[in-house]
């Protein structure tokens, strides 16, 4: 399961249709109190939920306003059962709260209330017959802009490409209602009971928990934490260290402060399937971790590409846990800072000693959510809608873990990240069966493009380097230059946590 421009999906052409999520009660909010613990009451959102709300609401009258999705897409093979379909898509957005609520500002805070799950319905929509996989790939790639809007309800788009054979289903979200790891969960919650379905039984999905309950609580625990708190003495010492709150891009990217710049999307396999396998293998031989053998070849990459000897940089962190809430949807993640020293020279296990003791010392302090970090300790920061400058971001998921793993060979799923407008660059990894992978999105700049493609290419040459020649050998991986660039306009690069 790979991250990847959208406009860069391999989907056959077919008729199209759409569901649209529909209550008696919409557009106007559910009608419920501002407390208690029954279905349907008020709850207060969570920091990310919070701040990515207020962006979209500060930049919407702007020049820039705030525009990104979160869109994923499997294949249902054999003729579909349209009927199956639409029930198993109604039965994934009742079993997660967060996908049927609606926000609203509540003296300041901002709140949101679900709309009770039996009295949801769909509503379909013929949407034409497209003969080519290009026009197919536009009109989603136009649809999901157009109609995800963090501000308005539903907060997501569901449809399919149906064929004689096969059906390639889809669905975008904006990301106040779910974050990466939410993926693989729908695909595996609507797989499974569109299988049940076909079979006339109710589908036998594990339990979950709702997000807004987690945001709810996080909310009431860290709400009265103060910018002297002890909680936050991890952050505290490292911006002293640092120098700032935020780890900046450590390579030039050719921006000018203040200014948002369109985005290149990119995407790229770094090892094939055996090239991954052997690099996984040398990382725990070396005492490591896989992420954190990329992490330390990334650092590397950077240093040699003239970055500092100190690598920083933001990580998410999934806060899921192995509980109710690892096969629920929602913005399940926090952003940390980590840090550790780049010496020239380097072998693997020293490189990697210093990943794992700055990972260990991150995850220590990891409780304190990054949203209300930022407003404490760099409020001169906070009021703006994207972080302040080109930012260090890295994010590994393997999504080998996943739940419905298993099926990837069968769902064929794929992920894709689009935001409007961004001033640096975010790295994200994935680990699959097929090999490791890497999305970029950076700031469109003749820079950036040169800077980009250098740091691709270091990388690529220091994980081969680490996996061993002969494990790579076989048929070429794709660049980023032979999957080309795709220019995206119009908005902001997303804030809060990363995915």
């Amino acid at each position: 399961m790979r991250q990847f421009p959208l406009e860069a999906l391999d989907t056959a052409p077919g008729r199209l249709v759409e569901w649209r999520l529909c209550s008696p009660d919409a557009p106007d909010a559910p009608d419920a109190p501002d407390g208690g613990d029954g279905p349907g009451a008020a709850r207060r959102a969570s920091f990310n939920q919070d701040k990515h709300f207020t962006a979209a609401e500060q930049s919407r009258d702007s020049a820039d306003p705030v525009a990104s999705w979160i869109a994923v897409t499997f294949e249902l093979p054999g003729p579909l059962d349209h009927a199956a379909l639409e029930e198993a898509l109604l039965s994934f957005v009742r079993r997660h709260e967060v996908l049927r609520c609606a926000f609203r500002r509540l003296a300041g805070d901002l709140s949101c209330a679900s709309y009770p799950p039996e009295g949801l319905t769909l509503q379909a929509a013929e949407l034409g017959e497209f003969t080519t996989t290009q026009g197919v790939r536009d009109f989603l790639a136009e649809r999901f802009r157009a109609t995800i809007d963090t501000l308005a309800w539903p907060l997501f788009a569901m449809g399919a490409v149906v064929r004689e054979a096969s059906t390639t289903v889809y669905l975008a979200f904006d990301h106040i209602v779910c974050d990466g790891v939410s993926m693989p969960n729908v695909v595996h919650d609507i797989a499974h009971a569109y299988s049940a379905a076909l079979c006339g039984r109710e589908p036998e999905l594990p339990p979950t928990g709702s997000y807004l309950d987690f945001a709810d609580t996080q909310r009431r625990r860290f709400l009265t934490l103060t910018a002297e708190d002890t909680r936050l003495d991890h952050w505290r010492s490292y911006t002293e260290r640092a120098g700032a709150f935020f780890p900046p891009f450590p390579l030039d990217l050719g921006v000018e402060p203040g200014r948002m710049y369109p985005i290149v999307n990119e995407a790229c396999t770094l090892l094939d399937a055996g090239g991954a396998a052997a690099f996984d293998q040398e990382c725990r031989d070396a005492g490591g971790k896989p992420f954190m053998g990329v992490m330390a070849a990334l650092a590397r990459s950077l240093r040699e590409a003239g970055g500092p000897e100190i690598y920083r940089a933001l990580m998410p962190v999934s806060e899921r846990g192995d509980g109710p809430w690892r096969h629920a949807v929602g913005w399940f993640v926090n952003t940390m800072p980590i840090e550790f020293p780049v010496r020239p020279g380097a072998q693997l296990p020293d490189l990697l000693a210093e990943v794992k003791a700055a990972f260990a010392e991150m995850i220590r302090h990891v409780d304190v959510p990054f949203v209300r970090a930022w407003e404490l300790l760099a409020p001169e920061h906070f009021a703006a809608t994207s972080w302040p400058y080109p930012v260090n971001f890295f994010s590994y998921i393997d999504m080998r873990r996943s739940p419905g793993a298993a099926h990837h060979d069968v769902w064929r799923p794929t992920t894709h990240v689009w935001s409007s407008r961004a001033n640096g660059a975010c790295l994200w990894f994935q680990r699959d069966d097929e090999g490791l992978h890497m999305n970029v999105i950076h700031v469109d700049t003749p820079q950036a493009r040169r800077t980009m493609t250098g740091l691709e290419e270091g990388l690529r040459r220091t994980v081969r380097e680490i996996a061993g020649a002969g494990a790579v050998r076989g048929p070429a991986v794709a660049t980023l230059a032979t999957l080309g660039t795709l220019r995206q306009q119009a908005g902001t690069a997303p804030v809060g946590a990363g995915r």
